[in-house]
């Protein structure tokens, strides 16, 4: 054999040809990335920490919760919820899913930002900027001395 000969291996060996296996690979690949974007859309990305209820449904502290801004939190149902502090001492809250395509809104101050797409959001959830064009739906929240609960009072 001279430095120029290779040798090839009949498609038999491997059971495909290396074309086939060449584009195999090619969608192996272009499959592991899109799992990884996919997942990206679809991560929590409220920013900060986030609260779960409790069993009694309490969820979070009042001084928890910035004054002008909102914490990230999770209903009893395991979605997404925004708990918005808009004046000192009221507390409203708002799905954190987004109303575009489901990504989940960042929690912030003076305003509710979607990661996925740039929707904003003021603090009652109301759309300041698209491509969202629905407001997300409010959530029943009431404070009793200091603690947040779920549900109306």
């Amino acid at each position: 054999m001279t430095d120029s000969d290779t040798t090839v291996t009949s498609p038999s060996t491997f059971g495909c040809s290396r074309r086939q296996l060449l584009v195999g690979s090619g969608v192996g690949v272009l499959g592991v990335a899109s799992m990884g974007v996919l997942a990206a859309c679809g991560s929590s990305s409220s920013g900060g920490s986030s609260v779960s209820a409790a069993a009694d449904g309490s969820i979070a502290k009042l001084a928890d919760i910035p004054v002008g801004g909102a914490l990230a939190a999770t209903g009893t149902d395991g979605k997404p919820i925004l708990l918005v502090q808009a004046t000192e001492g009221t507390v409203t809250a708002v799905s954190a899913v987004c109303t575009h395509q489901g990504c989940t809104v960042a929690a912030g101050t003076g305003t509710l930002t979607c990661p996925c797409h740039g929707s904003v959001f003021a603090l009652d959830g109301s759309v300041t900027n698209g491509p969202a064009s629905t407001p997300l739906p409010s959530v029943d929240v009431h404070v009793s001395n200091g603690t947040v609960f779920l549900g109306k009072a």
